[in-house]
Protein backbone atom coordinates (compact mmCIF):
# COMPACT_ATOMS: atom_id res chain seq x y z
CA UNK A 1 0.00 0.00 0.00
CA UNK A 2 1.93 3.62 -0.81
CA UNK A 3 2.90 4.96 1.94
CA UNK A 4 0.86 8.20 1.65
CA UNK A 5 -2.56 5.75 1.83
CA UNK A 6 -1.11 4.52 4.91
CA UNK A 7 -0.93 7.93 6.38
CA UNK A 8 -4.38 8.64 5.23
CA UNK A 9 -5.75 5.68 7.12
CA UNK A 10 -4.30 6.19 9.64
CA UNK A 11 -5.19 9.88 10.01
CA UNK A 12 -8.95 8.58 9.28
CA UNK A 13 -8.69 6.16 12.32
CA UNK A 14 -7.09 8.61 14.78
CA UNK A 15 -10.60 10.88 13.63
CA UNK A 16 -12.69 8.58 14.57
CA UNK A 17 -11.51 7.24 17.52
CA UNK A 18 -10.95 11.10 18.52
CA UNK A 19 -14.53 11.13 17.92
CA UNK A 20 -15.94 8.71 19.58
CA UNK A 21 -14.25 10.11 23.23
CA UNK A 22 -15.23 13.92 22.54
CA UNK A 23 -17.36 15.04 25.05
CA UNK A 24 -21.21 15.46 24.23
CA UNK A 25 -22.60 18.85 24.68
CA UNK A 26 -23.72 19.73 28.60
CA UNK A 27 -27.42 18.81 29.61
CA UNK A 28 -29.72 21.21 29.90
CA UNK A 29 -31.37 20.61 33.17
CA UNK A 30 -34.78 20.17 33.40
CA UNK A 31 -35.64 23.47 35.21
CA UNK A 32 -33.66 25.96 37.57
CA UNK A 33 -33.77 26.57 41.15
CA UNK A 34 -32.56 29.51 43.17
CA UNK A 35 -31.42 29.73 46.29
CA UNK A 36 -31.51 32.75 48.70
CA UNK A 37 -29.41 32.72 52.25
CA UNK A 38 -29.15 35.98 53.37
CA UNK A 39 -29.50 36.83 56.87
CA UNK A 40 -30.11 39.74 58.73
CA UNK A 41 -29.83 38.34 62.04
CA UNK A 42 -28.74 34.99 63.44
CA UNK A 43 -26.41 33.12 60.59
CA UNK A 44 -26.60 29.07 60.78
CA UNK A 45 -23.24 27.60 60.19
CA UNK A 46 -24.78 24.94 57.79
CA UNK A 47 -25.77 27.24 55.50
CA UNK A 48 -22.77 26.08 52.92
CA UNK A 49 -23.64 22.72 53.60
CA UNK A 50 -27.21 23.53 52.35
CA UNK A 51 -26.04 25.10 49.27
CA UNK A 52 -23.93 22.21 48.04
CA UNK A 53 -26.68 19.65 49.34
CA UNK A 54 -28.91 21.33 46.79
CA UNK A 55 -26.20 21.95 44.05
CA UNK A 56 -26.00 18.19 44.66
CA UNK A 57 -30.05 17.29 44.33
CA UNK A 58 -29.87 19.40 41.39
CA UNK A 59 -27.49 16.96 39.24
CA UNK A 60 -29.55 13.92 40.98
CA UNK A 61 -32.94 15.49 40.24
CA UNK A 62 -32.15 17.35 36.96
CA UNK A 63 -32.66 21.25 37.65
CA UNK A 64 -30.03 23.72 37.70
CA UNK A 65 -29.02 25.91 40.96
CA UNK A 66 -28.51 29.75 41.32
CA UNK A 67 -26.89 29.97 45.03
CA UNK A 68 -27.64 34.05 45.95
CA UNK A 69 -27.40 36.43 48.57
CA UNK A 70 -28.28 38.96 46.46
CA UNK A 71 -31.26 40.49 47.28
CA UNK A 72 -30.94 42.40 43.68
CA UNK A 73 -32.10 39.22 42.38
CA UNK A 74 -35.97 39.40 43.17
CA UNK A 75 -37.31 41.23 40.26
CA UNK A 76 -39.81 40.47 37.96
CA UNK A 77 -37.87 39.83 35.14
CA UNK A 78 -35.05 37.54 37.21
CA UNK A 79 -37.44 35.76 39.13
CA UNK A 80 -39.41 34.60 35.80
CA UNK A 81 -36.62 32.03 35.16
CA UNK A 82 -37.03 29.81 38.05
CA UNK A 83 -39.57 27.28 38.59
CA UNK A 84 -38.89 28.04 42.55
CA UNK A 85 -36.96 29.95 45.19
CA UNK A 86 -35.25 28.06 48.34
CA UNK A 87 -35.10 30.60 51.17
CA UNK A 88 -31.99 28.68 52.51
CA UNK A 89 -32.25 29.28 56.90
CA UNK A 90 -32.72 33.29 55.89
CA UNK A 91 -33.32 35.75 59.24
CA UNK A 92 -34.66 38.94 59.37
CA UNK A 93 -35.36 41.98 56.77
CA UNK A 94 -33.94 40.53 53.67
CA UNK A 95 -35.96 41.97 51.24
CA UNK A 96 -37.41 45.82 50.69
CA UNK A 97 -40.77 46.82 49.32
CA UNK A 98 -40.29 46.46 45.52
CA UNK A 99 -38.38 42.61 46.06
CA UNK A 100 -41.46 41.92 48.22
CA UNK A 101 -43.57 42.93 45.93
CA UNK A 102 -41.86 40.89 43.12
CA UNK A 103 -41.34 38.03 44.94
CA UNK A 104 -45.30 37.93 45.66
CA UNK A 105 -46.02 38.42 42.06
CA UNK A 106 -43.73 35.66 41.42
CA UNK A 107 -45.04 33.05 43.88
CA UNK A 108 -48.76 33.98 43.34
CA UNK A 109 -48.10 33.89 39.49
CA UNK A 110 -47.37 30.20 39.36
CA UNK A 111 -43.75 30.41 40.95
CA UNK A 112 -42.67 27.72 44.01
CA UNK A 113 -41.46 28.93 47.20
CA UNK A 114 -39.21 26.34 49.53
CA UNK A 115 -38.03 27.36 53.25
CA UNK A 116 -35.99 25.18 54.90
CA UNK A 117 -35.39 26.07 59.05
CA UNK A 118 -34.89 29.42 59.53
CA UNK A 119 -36.49 30.84 56.77
CA UNK A 120 -39.76 30.92 59.06
CA UNK A 121 -37.15 33.61 61.31
CA UNK A 122 -37.61 36.04 57.93
CA UNK A 123 -39.91 39.17 57.33
CA UNK A 124 -41.65 38.95 60.33
CA UNK A 125 -43.07 42.42 58.92
CA UNK A 126 -44.73 41.50 55.59
CA UNK A 127 -47.59 39.54 56.37
CA UNK A 128 -48.00 37.89 52.95
CA UNK A 129 -44.73 36.09 53.87
CA UNK A 130 -45.73 35.12 56.95
CA UNK A 131 -48.89 33.12 55.36
CA UNK A 132 -45.88 32.06 52.28
CA UNK A 133 -43.66 30.53 55.23
CA UNK A 134 -47.00 28.72 57.15
CA UNK A 135 -46.06 30.22 60.95
CA UNK A 136 -42.95 32.22 62.38
CA UNK A 137 -40.41 31.23 64.87
CA UNK A 138 -40.85 31.45 68.66
CA UNK A 139 -38.29 29.82 70.21
CA UNK A 140 -36.44 26.79 70.38
CA UNK A 141 -34.60 24.15 72.58
CA UNK A 142 -31.04 22.72 72.36
CA UNK A 143 -30.21 20.73 70.06
CA UNK A 144 -31.89 17.08 70.43
CA UNK A 145 -33.06 13.82 69.87
CA UNK A 146 -37.00 13.96 68.94
CA UNK A 147 -40.08 11.76 67.02
CA UNK A 148 -41.01 12.71 63.71
CA UNK A 149 -44.11 11.92 62.77
CA UNK A 150 -45.01 11.53 59.26
CA UNK A 151 -48.47 12.03 58.83
CA UNK A 152 -48.34 12.02 54.93
CA UNK A 153 -46.45 9.62 53.39
CA UNK A 154 -47.99 10.54 49.80
CA UNK A 155 -46.14 13.14 49.44
CA UNK A 156 -42.84 12.62 47.02
CA UNK A 157 -41.05 14.69 50.07
CA UNK A 158 -42.11 11.97 52.39
CA UNK A 159 -42.67 8.91 50.75
CA UNK A 160 -39.22 7.55 51.10
CA UNK A 161 -40.04 7.76 54.86
CA UNK A 162 -41.34 5.14 57.52
CA UNK A 163 -44.40 5.96 59.99
CA UNK A 164 -41.71 7.58 62.60
CA UNK A 165 -38.58 8.77 62.35
CA UNK A 166 -35.81 9.58 65.02
CA UNK A 167 -33.10 12.33 64.62
CA UNK A 168 -31.09 15.03 66.26
CA UNK A 169 -32.02 18.89 65.13
CA UNK A 170 -33.04 21.96 66.33
CA UNK A 171 -36.87 22.08 66.86
CA UNK A 172 -38.58 25.09 66.35
CA UNK A 173 -41.77 26.26 68.44
CA UNK A 174 -43.92 28.19 66.54
CA UNK A 175 -45.64 31.21 67.26
CA UNK A 176 -49.04 29.76 65.97
CA UNK A 177 -49.55 26.37 64.90
CA UNK A 178 -50.60 26.40 60.76
CA UNK A 179 -52.50 23.13 60.88
CA UNK A 180 -55.29 24.89 60.01
CA UNK A 181 -54.15 26.96 56.69
CA UNK A 182 -51.52 24.22 55.48
CA UNK A 183 -51.49 20.52 54.64
CA UNK A 184 -49.42 19.20 57.29
CA UNK A 185 -46.70 16.25 56.39
CA UNK A 186 -44.34 15.69 59.66
CA UNK A 187 -45.34 17.09 63.41
CA UNK A 188 -42.66 16.40 66.23
CA UNK A 189 -44.02 13.98 69.60
CA UNK A 190 -43.17 16.22 72.01
CA UNK A 191 -43.33 13.36 74.65
CA UNK A 192 -39.45 12.00 72.96
CA UNK A 193 -37.69 15.72 73.48
CA UNK A 194 -37.39 18.75 76.00
CA UNK A 195 -38.55 22.00 75.42
CA UNK A 196 -41.71 21.60 72.96
CA UNK A 197 -44.22 24.13 73.62
CA UNK A 198 -46.98 23.49 71.35
CA UNK A 199 -48.76 20.05 71.83
CA UNK A 200 -49.95 19.76 68.72
CA UNK A 201 -46.29 20.56 66.65
CA UNK A 202 -46.30 20.66 62.91
CA UNK A 203 -42.60 20.88 61.52
CA UNK A 204 -42.86 20.14 58.27
CA UNK A 205 -46.02 21.25 55.59
CA UNK A 206 -47.37 22.29 52.39
CA UNK A 207 -49.79 24.81 50.65
CA UNK A 208 -50.85 26.04 47.48
CA UNK A 209 -49.93 29.68 46.97
CA UNK A 210 -52.74 31.48 44.58
CA UNK A 211 -51.61 29.72 41.42
CA UNK A 212 -48.00 28.93 43.18
CA UNK A 213 -47.34 26.31 45.49
CA UNK A 214 -45.38 26.42 48.81
CA UNK A 215 -43.02 23.98 51.16
CA UNK A 216 -41.56 24.58 55.13
CA UNK A 217 -39.51 22.27 56.55
CA UNK A 218 -38.16 23.24 59.84
CA UNK A 219 -35.46 20.80 60.31
CA UNK A 220 -32.07 21.48 58.37
CA UNK A 221 -30.36 23.17 61.63
CA UNK A 222 -27.40 21.35 61.57
CA UNK A 223 -24.62 21.20 59.07
CA UNK A 224 -24.68 17.20 59.44
CA UNK A 225 -28.38 16.89 58.29
CA UNK A 226 -27.51 18.17 54.81
CA UNK A 227 -25.53 15.07 54.74
CA UNK A 228 -28.35 12.51 56.01
CA UNK A 229 -30.00 10.78 52.71
CA UNK A 230 -32.72 11.18 54.57
CA UNK A 231 -33.14 14.85 54.77
CA UNK A 232 -31.81 15.08 51.34
CA UNK A 233 -34.99 12.97 50.27
CA UNK A 234 -37.05 15.12 51.65
CA UNK A 235 -35.55 18.11 50.36
CA UNK A 236 -35.77 16.87 47.09
CA UNK A 237 -39.27 16.20 47.23
CA UNK A 238 -40.13 19.21 48.46
CA UNK A 239 -37.86 21.47 45.70
CA UNK A 240 -39.97 19.25 43.31
CA UNK A 241 -43.35 19.95 44.42
CA UNK A 242 -42.64 23.37 44.66
CA UNK A 243 -41.22 23.80 41.55
CA UNK A 244 -44.51 21.78 39.97
CA UNK A 245 -41.96 19.11 39.03
CA UNK A 246 -44.45 16.63 40.33
CA UNK A 247 -47.85 16.78 41.87
CA UNK A 248 -48.98 16.33 45.48
CA UNK A 249 -52.27 16.58 47.74
CA UNK A 250 -51.44 19.95 50.05
CA UNK A 251 -55.03 20.87 50.08
CA UNK A 252 -55.45 22.74 53.96
CA UNK A 253 -58.06 20.92 55.83
CA UNK A 254 -60.84 21.73 55.33
CA UNK A 255 -62.37 24.90 55.78
CA UNK A 256 -58.83 25.92 56.09
CA UNK A 257 -57.46 29.28 54.50
CA UNK A 258 -58.64 33.06 54.80
CA UNK A 259 -61.52 34.12 56.36
CA UNK A 260 -63.46 37.22 54.75
CA UNK A 261 -66.63 38.47 57.09
CA UNK A 262 -68.53 41.68 56.42
CA UNK A 263 -68.42 43.89 59.77
CA UNK A 264 -71.71 44.15 60.23
CA UNK A 265 -71.93 40.07 60.38
CA UNK A 266 -70.79 40.35 64.00
CA UNK A 267 -72.91 37.71 66.07
CA UNK A 268 -72.10 39.62 69.75
CA UNK A 269 -71.33 42.80 70.32
CA UNK A 270 -71.53 46.15 73.05
CA UNK A 271 -71.88 49.29 71.79
CA UNK A 272 -71.47 48.97 67.81
CA UNK A 273 -74.56 49.25 65.96
CA UNK A 274 -75.28 48.38 61.98
CA UNK A 275 -75.03 51.86 60.17
CA UNK A 276 -76.19 52.46 56.57
CA UNK A 277 -73.22 53.35 54.64
CA UNK A 278 -73.27 53.23 51.02
CA UNK A 279 -69.64 53.46 50.09
CA UNK A 280 -69.24 50.31 52.17
CA UNK A 281 -69.66 47.23 50.98
CA UNK A 282 -73.10 45.95 50.81
CA UNK A 283 -74.08 49.49 51.75
CA UNK A 284 -73.50 49.06 55.51
CA UNK A 285 -70.81 49.04 58.09
CA UNK A 286 -70.18 48.57 61.35
CA UNK A 287 -70.72 51.49 63.12
CA UNK A 288 -71.12 53.90 65.95
CA UNK A 289 -68.07 52.72 67.25
CA UNK A 290 -66.56 54.64 70.67
CA UNK A 291 -63.01 53.40 72.53
CA UNK A 292 -64.31 50.47 74.81
CA UNK A 293 -66.98 48.92 72.23
CA UNK A 294 -66.39 45.60 70.29
CA UNK A 295 -67.72 43.38 68.29
CA UNK A 296 -67.53 39.63 68.00
CA UNK A 297 -67.35 36.66 64.97
CA UNK A 298 -68.25 33.00 65.73
CA UNK A 299 -68.54 32.44 62.79
CA UNK A 300 -64.65 32.93 62.59
CA UNK A 301 -61.57 30.43 63.97
CA UNK A 302 -58.29 31.85 65.68
CA UNK A 303 -56.55 29.09 65.51
CA UNK A 304 -53.61 28.60 63.61
CA UNK A 305 -54.51 32.51 62.24
CA UNK A 306 -51.27 34.40 60.96
CA UNK A 307 -52.99 37.68 59.71
CA UNK A 308 -55.79 40.72 60.56
CA UNK A 309 -56.76 43.07 57.64
CA UNK A 310 -59.86 45.42 57.60
CA UNK A 311 -61.50 47.51 55.18
CA UNK A 312 -61.84 50.93 57.30
CA UNK A 313 -63.20 54.85 57.53
CA UNK A 314 -62.72 57.16 59.60
CA UNK A 315 -63.46 60.83 59.26
CA UNK A 316 -62.20 61.64 63.06
CA UNK A 317 -59.19 60.54 65.39
CA UNK A 318 -58.79 57.36 63.76
CA UNK A 319 -57.70 54.24 66.54
CA UNK A 320 -56.72 51.33 67.30
CA UNK A 321 -58.16 47.62 66.46
CA UNK A 322 -57.82 44.83 68.78
CA UNK A 323 -58.09 41.03 67.63
CA UNK A 324 -58.62 39.39 70.81
CA UNK A 325 -59.92 35.14 70.96
CA UNK A 326 -62.69 33.97 72.48
CA UNK A 327 -63.74 37.07 74.00
CA UNK A 328 -63.28 40.98 74.43
CA UNK A 329 -61.20 40.42 77.01
CA UNK A 330 -59.36 36.77 75.76
CA UNK A 331 -56.21 36.39 74.18
CA UNK A 332 -54.66 39.21 72.65
CA UNK A 333 -53.31 38.26 69.24
CA UNK A 334 -52.81 41.54 67.59
CA UNK A 335 -53.61 45.34 66.99
CA UNK A 336 -52.93 47.74 64.27
CA UNK A 337 -54.03 51.43 63.77
CA UNK A 338 -56.62 53.16 61.97
CA UNK A 339 -55.83 56.59 60.69
CA UNK A 340 -57.45 59.29 60.21
CA UNK A 341 -58.90 58.67 56.04
CA UNK A 342 -60.15 61.84 55.72
CA UNK A 343 -63.79 61.16 55.59
CA UNK A 344 -65.91 58.12 56.41
CA UNK A 345 -66.78 57.74 52.37
CA UNK A 346 -62.44 57.10 52.41
CA UNK A 347 -61.74 53.76 52.91
CA UNK A 348 -58.36 52.18 52.88
CA UNK A 349 -57.28 49.13 54.37
CA UNK A 350 -55.28 48.43 57.55
CA UNK A 351 -53.46 44.96 58.09
CA UNK A 352 -51.53 43.03 60.75
CA UNK A 353 -49.50 39.72 62.15
CA UNK A 354 -51.40 37.70 64.59
CA UNK A 355 -48.44 36.47 66.67
CA UNK A 356 -50.95 35.24 69.71
CA UNK A 357 -51.94 31.46 70.20
CA UNK A 358 -55.38 30.66 70.55
CA UNK A 359 -57.60 27.40 69.97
Amino acid sequence: MPKLMRRALALVAAAAIAAQFAPTAAHAAAYQVLVFSKTAGFRHDSIPAGVQAIRDLGVTGDFGVTATEDATAFTAANLAQYKAVIFLSTTGDVLNDSQQSAFQSYVDGGGGYVGVHAAADTEYGWPYYGGLAGAWFDSHPAIQQATVKNEDRAHPATAHLAATWTRTDEWYNYRTNPRATVHVLQSLDETSYGGGTMGDHPITWCHPQASGRAFYTGLGHTTESYADPNFRSLLLGGIRYAAGAVQADCSPPSGGGPTTVEGEAYTSSAGVQIASHGMASGGRTLGYIDNGDWAGYASVSTQGATGFSARVSSGGAGGTIQVRSGSATGTLLGSVSVPNTGSWDTFTTVSTTLTGSAS
